[in-house]
């Protein structure tokens, strides 16, 4: 008897602690989330102050712009090139966030590994729209990045789009087309 009244408080203390378990993992997973966006948006700030501080061209481009999305990547290529990061696309005049997965692959010539940030300004609102919603871009590519830092950049809006690749660490000589994919975060949205 003593047996299946211990058997059923352990039982009864288990379906009651369930869901608290699951309450505090969710609580957990929500300030991890929370963690996650904040040091997004803080990259995506120092890499944008950063940027608008060195370019007057860049700032010239913000000033006209809708909205801006900040990515922190990196990018391997050993024959075949991959990499991806983590970013958040910005509506200037709303002030509202949408956070960002950027993933790219390629093949063709390729060696080594590079650590960047990608700036892209959006010049309408329509083309806002279509990135955050739509997010595909496929280009050729070839880039040599040495040591600590360099910047390519876009001189004017491309069909609505201006580009800033701020390289921050790394080796990388490549000449490959590169299909890159930009789509919303699932759990950070």
């Amino acid at each position: 008897m003593k047996s299946r009244f211990g058997f059923l408080a352990a039982l009864l203390i288990v379906a009651l602690a369930a869901p608290l378990t699951s309450f505090f993992a969710d609580e957990e997973t929500s300030g991890r989330q929370d963690e996650k966006r904040a040091k997004i948006s803080t990259i995506a700030t120092e890499a944008l102050h950063g940027l608008l501080a060195d370019s007057s061209n860049a700032n010239s481009l913000y000033e006209n712009a809708y909205g801006y999305a900040v990515f922190d990547n990196w990018k391997f290529a050993l024959g075949v090139s991959g990499g991806g990061g983590t970013g958040v696309a910005v509506d200037k005049a709303a002030g509202s966030k949408t956070y960002m997965k950027m993933g790219t692959g390629g093949v063709g010539l390729g060696l080594g590994g590079q650590k960047y940030q990608l700036v892209v300004m959006m010049e309408t609102k329509e083309a806002f729209d279509r990135f955050v919603n739509k997010g595909w871009q496929a280009d050729a590519q070839g880039t040599a990045a040495a040591g600590k830092e360099g910047v390519s950049a876009s001189s004017s809006f491309h069909n609505g789009i201006a580009l800033f690749q701020i390289t921050d660490k790394g080796l990388m000589a490549n000449a490959d087309v590169t299909g890159t994919k930009f789509w919303k975060h699932k759990k950070l949205n």
